[in-house]
């Protein structure tokens, strides 16, 4: 029986989502907000409009909700469904009420949240649109920002893509490196079995010939690694053949863009990982804007 690739990776819990959160408004607040401090009442409050922009996917209100929350700003009203393509904007998103301080001291940290997790959303909703109906998925990797790959794996899953491995310890992947450590291909997926005989295992293959070993070799999945598209085709037909429909699923990786996904997809592949998603995702442009309450 295939072991199922696809993680069950936990999202972030309240306390890590509350720890990015704060460390967040330690970098931008420090000490405190001197210019509000200095030129806004003391207790005086205000409403805010958060305004989408850009076309794309919102994806982050939550941390919004919890950057205003921290920040003392408790009344916030989401006015959208989050991982729903948006193509008239500008469009309000949400709206919050509460102290004008408070408001003006999550303001930053919350719109780069919301801009970096939905510009995350909206590239892998692209990607998800450019190869609809050849039956390739589109997988993020692990190329994410420190300390908020959680969160940015929520933002790939609520574009439509697939979330690949967590990180290290929840599935096997063998790559040229562990082969040259390991002594070969054999002494690496034999090792591999034999210490976690229960976890999915996925083995890098650089040429058509690699593939050929690693289909005797029974990997749970290939990883295909910058082949073209006449190589990524004669990987499928070499899998096909020798294993049909019990052979083990192939991902292409690396050299993938919006220009070349669909190419890639229509060569049979199942997966397509993009480390784009995560690494070079432009922001999506959001504006708060306050006024006197």
């Amino acid at each position: 029986m295939k072991k199922d690739l696809k993680k069950a990776w936990k999202t972030p819990d309240l306390l890590e989502l509350k720890t990015n959160v704060s460390q967040a408004l330690a970098e931008d607040l420090g000490a405190g907000d001197v210019t509000s401090g200095a030129t806004v009442p003391e207790g005086a409050r205000a409403r805010a409009r958060i305004v989408q922009k850009g076309t794309g996917v919102v994806f982050g209100l939550d941390v919004v909700a919890e950057t205003m929350g921290q920040c003392g700003v408790g009344d916030i009203d989401n006015l959208v469904v989050e991982g729903q393509w948006r193509e008239e904007v500008p469009a309000e998103v949400l709206l919050a009420s509460g102290s004008a301080r408070g408001l003006l001291a999550a303001e930053r940290t919350a719109l780069n949240f919301l801009g970096h997790l939905s510009g995350i959303a909206t590239l892998t909703a692209r990607y998800v649109e450019a190869v609809a109906g050849t039956g390739a998925r589109i997988l993020d990797t692990r190329k994410t920002t420190p300390g908020l790959r959680a969160l940015e794996k929520e933002a790939v899953a609520a574009g439509g893509g697939q979330n690949h491995r967590m990180g290290l310890y929840d599935a096997i992947l063998i790559k040229e490196n562990h082969v040259a450590l390991a002594g070969g291909v054999a002494k690496a997926i034999h090792a591999a079995r034999a210490a976690q005989p229960q976890m999915p295992l996925e083995i890098e293959c650089r040429d058509v010939e690699e593939v050929a070993y690693a289909l005797g070799a029974g990997a749970d999945r290939l990883l295909l690694d910058n082949m073209t598209p006449a190589e990524l085709r004669e990987a499928v037909a070499l899998r096909d053949a020798e294993r049909g429909a019990d052979g083990p699923p192939l991902e292409a990786s690396g050299g993938v863009s919006l220009d070349t996904v669909r190419e890639i997809a229509e060569t049979g592949v199942e997966f397509i990982s993009v480390g784009a998603l995560t690494h070079s995702a432009p922001t999506l442009d959001f504006s708060m804007l306050i006024e006197p309450a």
